[in-house]
Formats: structure tokens, sequence, C-alpha cells
């Protein structure tokens, strides 16, 4: 089984500021610093250090080469990364005193995707192959079909949520990875157990977690739900939380862990990953997630 991540690669600028901007408001920021991220370049070092080998796929820009390098160090397989002229994906994200953060997003050579590309690197995979996608990237609906056609098993964090995944068929997903937002996006449900029920009735034969960030996570599928709760620790950035959960979570799954045992091991990731700044770098590796006394 060969795990492939198709997705983004950006550069993230981190401003500290006091608070999160409002409309209209001006404000200085106290620092700011410049890391490699992207949900899809995130996702991937986090399987990458959970001991998962994984490929990805995707565009960076002129000013991508530092990316291509962090995938490098990381120990990701960079077969698939293109680089093509014009800007490269990036975000601009304030991080608050309290460790929250919003995110702008820049496509860039991110919204750049080929169908010929896209076939191109599914010519390398087969079925019972694992794919990862997030909504980063532009043909997603066509990379959903055609992986589907080989038989590979989906996995989706459809974030950021947007039209886009309007076109998509999201009933040949296998596993959906989503916060409450999302779930909410999804269907027009607020409230956790009603977002799990709606999405069973809408994708049965779906695997879902549903993370609750203060309130833990939460897995269903056919078989019951199981329940997780957070790894308390001091909040410094919570910019990689999620897409940490999301790689730790899927070893578990290729590593046969049980549930449970999975998303205990993808809170603890998840919570020393908030615990420093950055995005991949604050991506904790396997080693030091089973040895960690955190509770």
């Amino acid at each position: 089984m060969k795990v492939l991540n198709f997705g983004s690669l950006n550069l993230d600028y981190v401003y500290q500021v006091d608070h999160i901007l409002i409309p209209g408001e001006t404000l200085a920021s106290s620092d700011r610093k410049t890391f490699c991220g992207g949900k899809g370049l995130n996702q991937s070092i986090a399987l990458a250090k959970a001991g998962i080998p994984v490929y990805h796929a995707g565009m960076i820009g002129e000013e991508g080469d530092v990316l291509l390098e962090t995938c490098k160090e990381n120990g990701v397989n960079t077969d698939f990364i293109r680089k093509i002229p014009g800007p490269g994906g990036h975000t601009v994200i304030q991080v608050d005193k309290e460790g929250q953060n919003c995110i702008l997003l820049f496509g860039g050579s991110n919204r750049s995707m080929t169908r010929e590309f896209v076939d191109s690197v599914l010519s390398s995979f087969e079925k019972g192959d694992i794919i990862l996608l997030q909504n980063e990237i532009n043909e997603l609906d066509y990379i959903i079909d055609a992986a589907y056609e080989k038989g590979m098993m989906i996995i989706l964090n459809p974030s950021p949520y947007d039209s886009a995944l309007d076109t998509c068929d999201l009933s040949k997903v296998s596993l959906f990875l989503v916060n409450e937002i999302e779930g909410y996006q999804i269907t027009g449900e607020k409230e956790p157990e009603k977002i799990l029920a709606r999405i069973k009735e809408l994708y049965p034969k779906a695997k879902i977690v549903l993370t609750l960030g203060g309130e833990g996570s939460v897995y269903q599928d056919e078989s019951g739900i199981y329940r997780q709760g957070i790894f308390k620790v001091k909040a410094v950035d919570t910019t990689a939380a999620g897409d940490t959960f999301t790689g730790y979570f899927i070893s578990s799954i290729i590593d046969g862990m049980p549930v449970q045992e999975g998303l205990s091991l993808a809170a603890k990731a998840s919570a020393i990953a908030v615990s420093r700044p950055g995005a991949t770098a604050s991506i904790p590796i396997r080693e030091e997630v089973l040895s960690s006394d955190i509770k």
C-alpha cells in the first residue's frame, strides 16, 4: 500500500498580534516569521514524522525551492512535485497572544493543476493505495473521480470549505476529517451529534473524524462512535494542530491501531504541535509523541 497526498505547498507569513484584527482596524504586529506550510505540506510532513512513507504531489512557484527542500528534509517523497513559472501559494496568518489564528490564503501555483498532471501522477498508484486530499488545490473533483476509478481509498479534509466542493462527488470519499465549522458547512447542523447523524445519512459508507477544539474529537463508522478528549498544554500557535491530528490519525489506520488508540495518538501529537510556533516546524516525530508524558 502506498500513500499519496495530492495537496498544497505554501509559504506562511506569520504575524504576532495582540488580537485578531476587525474590519477597518490597523494594528502593528510585534513580530513576523516565514514558515513552510500549506495544509497539504503540513499533512505530508505529519505522516512522515509519524513514520509513514508518503508521496506528495503538487506545484510550487518560483520562490518555492525551500518547500521542496523542506519535504526532502522531513522524509517526504518529492517525485511528483513540479516547479512552474509565477508565484506560489502563500498565506498571511495572524496569531494573537492566546495562540489563536486567522488565515488569509492565496492559491498561486496550487491552483495550477492540470488533468494531464493528475493522470500522470495517478498512473504510479493502484487499487488499495491511499490518497489524501484537502481543498487548497484546483481539479479536486477530477482527482476524486480518477482516484475512485482506480479503487484508491479517498481521505478528504474539506478545508477550506467553498463552492468548489459542490462539484465533487463526496459519496466516493472513504473517510472525512472535519472540524465543527466544516461539519456545519457540509450538513447545515451545528450540534456535533447532529453533524454526525447527517453525514451518516448523506454518506452512509463513509467514516468520519469530527474535531471539536477544546472538546476533543469524535470518530464514527458503521461499528459505532468513539470519543477522545484533549491533552492540555499552553497553546503558542494552533496553525498546524488539525493537520498534525490528520497525519497521525491516518498513520494509526495504516498501522492497524484500534480506533481509540489512534485518536489518543493524534490528540497527543496535536497537543505537542500547538505548544510550538510555526506549522511544519511544530509537528513532533513519532518517538517524541510516544514518550511524551503530557496528560
